[in-house]
């Protein structure tokens, strides 16, 4: 089982930078959700291979039925 973590990197100017590990799919936005709200305007998101991962699968699942 792999452990799921949630990272906040604060930059020297005090941008922040929010990273999620060990989740599959958008779990990852579901779990980060509160943190994101809290640290205020959202600017940017860049998906990791994880958040696709779920997402291939599923559409594999789906061409095998």
């Amino acid at each position: 089982m792999t452990s799921k973590t949630i990272e906040i990197i604060v930059s020297p100017n005090g941008q922040t930078r929010v990273e999620t590990k060990g989740f599959v799919g958008s779990e990852c936005r579901q779990a980060s959700q509160f943190i994101e709200h809290a640290l205020g305007q959202w600017t940017s998101e860049q998906l990791t291979a994880e958040f696709h991962q779920q997402a291939s699968q599923q559409q594999t699942n789906r061409q095998g039925s």
